[in-house]
């Protein structure tokens, strides 16, 4: 596959690239990327649940294959990446609504990075919870 000069590229790519490459952003614009992508993820997490939920309609039994299912090690996993994303767009919408308050305009750095370190002990207490505690 040969690499065709960004100015033939495909409409389509150009943006993706210009959307998702982090080379010379800056943090505020990084963040609100971040917050875009666990936003679409949980809308994903959303729909998905969703048709998790149709199976009460299949009866107690199928309801049982799923919890176990839902017990494994993939699906564990696949939890953790919900709580984080869960954490990281909660904890960002209310850093970029106080900035839209006028709070903390001048220390949008810090209180990014106040945000992540909350939500990564957070993270850390949900997940031994989740893996610990039974």
């Amino acid at each position: 596959m040969t690499h065709m000069p960004m100015q033939h590229e495909p409409l389509w790519r150009r943006a993706l690239r210009a959307w998702f490459d982090p080379r010379g952003r800056d943090l505020g614009l990084i963040a609100f990327a971040l917050h875009r992508l666990t936003g679409i993820g949980l809308t994903f997490y959303l729909l998905l649940h969703l048709v998790v939920l149709t199976t009460f309609l299949r009866g107690e039994s199928a309801w049982q294959d799923f919890i176990t299912l839902a017990k494994s090690p993939l699906f564990i996993a696949m939890d953790a990446v919900l709580i984080l994303g869960m954490i990281i767009h909660g904890l960002n919408g209310i850093r970029v609504s106080l900035i839209g308050l006028g709070f903390g305009a001048r220390r949008q750095k810090a209180l990014f990075g106040v945000a992540m370190a909350i939500g990564l002990v957070l993270f850390f207490v949900a997940m031994y919870l989740i893996v610990f505690v039974k």
